[in-house]
């Protein structure tokens, strides 16, 4: 299924119609999917190719991308909300974890659900039903690190 038709029927699910806006919304969180954007950043992409579309209907869209489950809402403690868009494989949304720089404020995803583990414990052992996890490891990057040891590794002349 391509993504225009992915985004035609979870729209149509709930009633709601395919917009312009919608559209050019999710071919932009869909292009810069490993980009985790925010809405200013979507609407820096998006304001030139079409001025029409304002920051207000792109909160407006992201919010209704997350109510019907088509993007994920991201908090990295960087003072904004960014979104994921979820593929249409993804039937049920189950988080996996990011690396965020601290440096660089690269964020870097991890594909591998490193938690399925701790998870079966912590219901077996609580008897708790896990629905999602959210993990965020924060450090430095490799390329922030090499920068650092090669400004420290500098000898003043």
């Amino acid at each position: 299924m391509g993504c225009v038709e992915f985004l035609k029927e979870k729209l149509g699910e709930r009633n709601f119609k395919l917009t312009n806006q919608r559209k050019v919304v999710f071919e932009i969180l869909t292009e810069k999917k490993e980009e985790h954007l925010s809405p200013e950043e979507i609407y820096e992409h998006i304001k030139d190719i079409y001025p029409e579309i304002g920051l207000a209907t792109i909160y407006r869209t992201l919010q209704l991308f997350e109510e019907i489950g088509l993007v994920y809402k991201l908090n990295f403690d960087d003072g904004c909300y960014r979104y994921e868009i979820l593929s249409p494989n993804n039937k049920e949304v189950h988080q996996h974890h990011h690396l965020i720089c601290k440096k660089c404020g690269k964020i870097i995803e991890v594909k591998e659900d490193l938690m399925n583990s701790l998870e079966e414990i912590i219901e077996k052992q609580y008897n708790f039903e896990i629905k999602n996890h959210i993990v965020k490891f924060t450090g430095i990057c490799s390329q922030c690190r090499n920068k650092e040891n090669n400004n420290g590794n500098r000898k003043e002349t």
